[in-house]
């Protein structure tokens, strides 16, 4: 009998995914419907670039800071801009979240290069490591990406005996490519969430490496979810749902443990919190194709007629896009500077007439509390309700 079987005896490295609750399965088959979703919805250049940089940033502040990183998420954008200067006793938090982006872009130049990803083994677990650990001093006893040979832990919980962590690190990248993983025909995403989810409460569990262990976990995690067709906006919302529910995500690990190794409820915490990023990203790509497909209808309604009352109108209606509740026509001309200085010297009148001739187009509407864009012409179908006692 090996150490851990005594200390550790909820490392069994099995799931029995018959027993997962209907409901985490309906939420399993969402995630990979809103995945693809993400990943085949066109959106603009710089929007696409604006989201994977948004997203970069929560994603590494959320491995980095569960651990102890105190940069803000304003932060590390400028520092991934190149705009921050830390001062000398805090350019480490700089580099943890260097580290973290490195690794991460490792990963995905990997997969944009077209390669298939082998499957995991502990070499590629150890290397991860490594870079997580990169230019930070380290405790003596600790070597970056080799695997620990004396005792660690945190805060309620003692990670497996060192003796068994070569073993216990290797079982698990074999069960990891095991037929209990192998996807039935069009779940492929499912199946990958479990198994990135699971990859990373065993790491957790293990804790092989003398430190990084966390970002360890959540970098093989990132890893399994771009290999396996999650966007990278994406592959992201797993860390950063951790560390946003942190004090639940530590009650998680220890029930899991507590119960002798029943992984089900951890699931269930971390697919519903994917799942509710997976929305949040989706409302974001729908907002800016809304805006897109907004501008095209206000653009076709004046048919490209220049006039001066033509092009002040249309930036009227702009400006009203822009706010989100109804204005009171006293208050139109202070939405934009050009609007401004287009309405000097008309009437109120004038103003009337050009709310008038946008609301003819369908463009706005008015009542009592202002004017508003009528961005419900945009809606072609929507679902029929019956009445009541029909």
């Amino acid at each position: 009998m090996r150490t851990y079987e005594r200390t550790h005896p909820w490392l069994k490295f099995s799931v029995n995914l018959s027993q997962a609750p209907p409901d985490l399965w309906v939420m399993l088959g969402e995630c990979q419907s809103k995945c693809e979703h993400i990943s085949n919805t066109p959106i603009l250049p710089q929007v696409q670039a604006d989201l994977l940089q948004i997203y970069l940033a929560k994603g590494s502040l959320a491995t980095a800071a569960i651990e102890g990183n105190t940069l803000s998420e304003e932060e590390v954008i400028q520092h991934l801009e190149g705009k921050l200067r830390l001062p000398p006793s805090k350019k480490y938090l700089g580099v943890e979240i260097d580290n973290i982006v490195n690794a991460c872009n490792t990963v995905l130049d990997f997969i944009r290069a077209g390669r298939q990803a082998p499957p995991l083994i502990a070499k590629e677990i150890e290397t991860i490591n490594k870079l997580m650990s990169a230019n930070l001093e380290m405790d003596d006893e600790v070597v970056p990406g080799e695997i620990r040979t004396h005792s660690v832990g945190v805060p309620g919980y003692r990670g497996a005996p060192a003796e068994d962590c070569e073993y216990l690190l290797e079982r698990l990248c074999q069960w990891l490519a095991g037929p209990v993983f192998d996807p039935p025909e069009n779940m492929g995403v499912v199946y990958a969430i479990i198994k990135a989810i699971l990859a990373h409460l065993y790491l957790a569990w293990i804790h092989p490496f003398g430190d990084g262990n966390g970002r360890t976990a959540r970098l093989v995690e990132l890893r399994i979810l771009m290999s396996s067709g999650v966007p990278h906006p994406a592959a992201h919302l797993l860390s950063n749902h951790y560390n946003q529910t942190r004090s639940e995500y530590y009650r998680q690990l220890r029930r899991a443990s507590a119960s002798g190794g029943d992984v089900l409820p951890f699931m269930r915490y971390a697919v519903q919190g994917f799942l509710d990023g997976l929305r949040g990203q989706l409302m974001m790509i729908h907002d800016q194709q809304w805006l897109v497909v907004w501008r095209d209808l206000v653009w076709g309604k004046f048919g490209g007629k220049g006039t001066h009352a033509q092009i002040r109108r249309r930036r009227l209606v702009f400006a009203l896009s822009r706010q989100a509740a109804p204005v009171p026509i006293s208050e139109l001309p202070e939405l934009d500077p050009k609007l401004m200085l287009a309405y000097a010297g008309k009437t109120r009148k004038a103003i009337a007439r050009d709310v008038n001739a946008l609301i003819d187009l369908g463009l706005v509407s008015k009542d009592k509390s202002g004017v508003r864009v009528r961005t419900e012409a945009l809606l072609g179908f929507q679902a029929v309700k019956t009445l009541d006692n029909l």
